[in-house]
């Protein structure tokens, strides 16, 4: 299984939500959350562009990144 790394903030907000019960940092943690599998997807994403086993594969993933990241169809190769 391959490890996850976050920061120390987020990890004090999830150590205060679930050890002590405070809930008052619930949006944050939940947008660094969303903003931590957002980073995750893209990288995968962009490693499968790279390495996947097949043109098709990577041309889908590339194609993916670029759409997800938002550079414009004309800005493309």
């Amino acid at each position: 299984m391959k490890s996850v790394n976050i920061s120390v903030v987020l990890f004090f907000y999830l150590y205060d939500y679930f050890v002590y019960g405070d809930v008052s940092r619930h949006d944050e943690i939940t947008a660094r959350l969303k903003e931590k599998m957002n980073r995750m997807q893209l990288r995968k994403l962009y490693s499968d562009s790279k390495t996947a086993e097949t043109e098709a594969e990577r041309e889908a993933a590339r194609k993916e990144y670029l759409d997800r990241v938002g550079v414009p169809e004309d800005f493309r190769y």
